[in-house]
């Protein structure tokens, strides 16, 4: 059913909209398969997914957007979501719910169908409602909305035919319009009489959105009314608003649920009580802080130490680095060089000490990418599992005593992968606030992937120093997470999430998932390795290095690290993985004890982000705040390093 010719004229859209975790992306998967492409929607760090499907003879274009709770946005995701709707033309918009949990999601159709956009609605997860003991009558609710309604269980294809078929033969017609009660439709029809220009979505929808104080609408509404209509208009809201103070949110929202309720009197009737299964324990026990930590202590225990940090960072390093690059790779390359390439500068270029092919290449290749690759295959695991919103909830309570939200656990989680990327993901959290702990503590306390399977795999010989590193980086975690709770000001954020079922991980979603962020991260940082050992090269040549190396080895020193230690420190700017690796060829070489390779990890973990995480810092959270967090990560990390190794050669601990 997929294609990815190009054509000449623009493709119709069919744009996926509804709630997370209800199945969106399996359906755009179903639709498009491979033939996919994500790309940041223009102007911000919001991840949306295109591809082709042809369906008949027609080819579409598809678009996943982020999920989305109404059409009045507050993340970051959700007015992305909005501003597609609001600019493109689609030729279908389907909106996508949880059949189990449709009452609570209808309104949000309500206000798709208000909008007067081209609606088919697919109520998803029909098994899931059926084993509850749900039955639903979509031919009654397909006639009550007005709009096509198919039943699905997309995850086996189920109704995939069906909405092929409505998507095919959709025919645009006038919505039904939903009454609500006299006040507030004497004030609607007040604003909506003043809107003159044209709009994608509906007057009334607009008129909402208006009344509720929305400001991009503000913004669009401005742009198209005369001066004087727009005066006009600006005065009945502000009259509206105040009048209103008091209720208005909770009396729109009230009103669509009652109207939802309508709906779905005689179209969902419950037929037998439900019988709790297994899956539904577990769950459970994964949101209960008493189950919980021990099986998250499980899932860290096998996922990160055992397949990411033994297996991913041990035996496919060992294998890829040690045997292969060692073996079989680098002689003849260095042969070649030691033949051919007679200039000093271009020798040591190409495989010197900090060569693009010694330093570089088998860094990102040999070292890298199989850890980030573990990790990445254990993410989508758990992802594709339905255990990250659990996660969140359970540790939801926790997080606000740091000023964070259980929202907050998806930056966190992905910042195991790439603190980076994570840092643009905090985007999606509520509060400015938040999103400057989460940056703090993602600067300050989450290794990467790859940092994090390396020091995991030069740790895990000595469970002793491997304890001492894991409670060091979670009490720095906590620390200072509280005190930026108690220090910076700004509103403690509300945590809302939907919850999907727990599910087996599917095959072939994870093997997607994995491979495709494999491929993104590796040519996002393959180049950032070229261009690091070039740089470091460069230094060496110019004895610039030199010098940042001499000037940052008495702070090495006054940890209780030997001057060789240095260069990991300056390695790690770069990359946080580059300085993880430095420390490994040093235990290669029998530099370090056992006391100072703990040190080397606490403080290593901790010193500052690298310098493309400091920059996207610096453009998400400006260059005060980015600056700030650089100078306290710093003296935080070498402080900590300090602490650590008096505690350490004082109790003899790891000797």
């Amino acid at each position: 059913m997929t294609d990815m010719s190009d054509s000449v004229s623009p493709l119709p859209k069919v744009i996926l909209v509804g709630h997370p975790n209800v199945g969106k992306s399996v359906l755009f998967n179903a639709l498009t398969g491979a033939y996919a492409t994500v790309s940041n929607y223009p102007g911000t760090s919001v991840e949306v997914s295109s591809g082709n499907c042809v369906i008949g003879e027609q080819r579409y274009e598809i678009l996943d957007t982020p999920g989305m709770y109404s059409m009045m946005p507050i993340t970051e995701e959700e007015r992305v979501g909005r501003q597609i709707l609001l600019h493109e033309d689609p030729h279908v918009v389907v909106h996508v719910i949880d059949a189990r949990n449709i009452e609570r999601m209808l309104p949000m159709t309500l206000q798709l169908v208000e909008a007067g956009l081209p609606i088919v609605l697919v109520v998803n997860i029909l098994d899931e409602a059926e084993r509850l003991g749900m039955k639903l009558d979509l031919e009654q609710l397909q006639q009550r909305l007005g709009v096509p309604v198919v039943g699905a269980v997309m995850k086996r294809k189920i109704g995939l035919e069906e909405l092929f078929a409505a998507i095919k033969d959709y025919r645009v017609c006038p919505h039904k319009v939903f009454v609500y009660r006299n006040d507030l439709e004497q004030d609607i029809t007040a604003v909506v009489r003043l809107l003159n220009g044209e709009y994608r979505l509906s007057k009334r929808a607009l008129g909402m959105l208006l009344i509720q104080g929305d400001e991009d609408i503000k913004q669009l509404v401005e742009q198209q009314e005369d001066s004087d209509q727009h005066n006009e208009l600006v005065e009945v809201l502000r009259e509206i608003r105040f009048r209103r103070r008091a209720d208005l949110h909770l009396q729109i929202g009230m009103e669509r649920r009652h109207i939802g309720k309508q709906m779905l009197d005689g179209v969902v009737t419950q037929t037998q009580a439900a019988q709790e299964t297994f899956g539904e324990k577990l769950s459970g026990w994964m949101m209960n802080p008493y189950t919980g930590v021990p099986l998250l202590l499980l899932v860290v225990y096998l996922g990160l130490f055992q397949f990411v940090g033994v297996f991913g960072a041990g035996t496919l390093v060992d294998f890829l680095e040690g045997f292969l690059f060692e073996e079989y790779i680098n002689p003849p390359v260095i042969a070649f060089a030691q033949n051919y390439l007679t200039a000093e500068w271009l020798f040591e270029l190409i495989v010197g000490e900090y060569g693009v092919w010694t330093l570089g290449v088998r860094y990102a290749v040999a070292l890298v990418l199989p850890i980030v690759g573990s990790f990445f295959l254990v993410f989508s695991v758990l992802e594709d599992s339905g255990y990250l919103p659990r996660l969140a909830m359970m540790l939801d309570r926790i997080f606000k005593k740091i000023g964070l939200s259980g929202r907050a656990v998806i930056p966190m989680v992905l910042g195991f992968g790439c603190d980076t990327m994570a840092t643009l993901v905090t985007r999606t959290l509520e509060t400015t606030r938040e999103r400057v702990i989460s940056t703090l503590l993602l600067a300050l306390a989450i290794p990467c992937s790859a940092q994090l399977g390396v020091i995991l795999g030069l740790l895990s010989s000595a469970p002793p120093a491997l304890a001492v590193w894991t409670i060091f980086l979670l009490g720095a975690f906590l620390l200072v997470g509280v005190l930026a709770d108690r220090l910076l000001p700004g509103e403690k954020p509300v945590f809302y999430m939907e919850i999907p079922p727990l599910r087996r991980p599917q095959l072939y979603n994870v093997a997607v998932k994995t491979l495709t962020r494999m491929k993104s991260y590796f040519f996002e940082i393959f180049p950032l390795f070229i261009l690091a050992s070039v740089i470091l090269w460069a230094g060496k040549m110019t004895n610039t290095l030199d010098v940042v190396i001499a000037g940052l080895s008495p702070v090495v020193r006054a940890i209780g690290l030997p001057t060789e230690a240095t260069t990991a420190f300056v390695f790690g700017f770069f990359r946080r993985d580059f300085g993880a690796a430095g420390l490994y060829d040093l235990q290669m070489a029998g530099v370090l004890s056992v006391t100072q390779l703990t040190v080397a990890a606490v403080t290593l973990t901790l010193f500052v982000p690298c310098v493309a995480q400091f920059l996207v810092m610096f453009k998400e959270r400006g260059f005060r705040i980015a600056v700030a967090i650089f100078v306290f990560v710093t003296a935080f990390a070498f402080g900590s390093g300090w602490l650590l190794n008096r505690m350490l050669v004082a109790t003899g601990l790891l000797q």
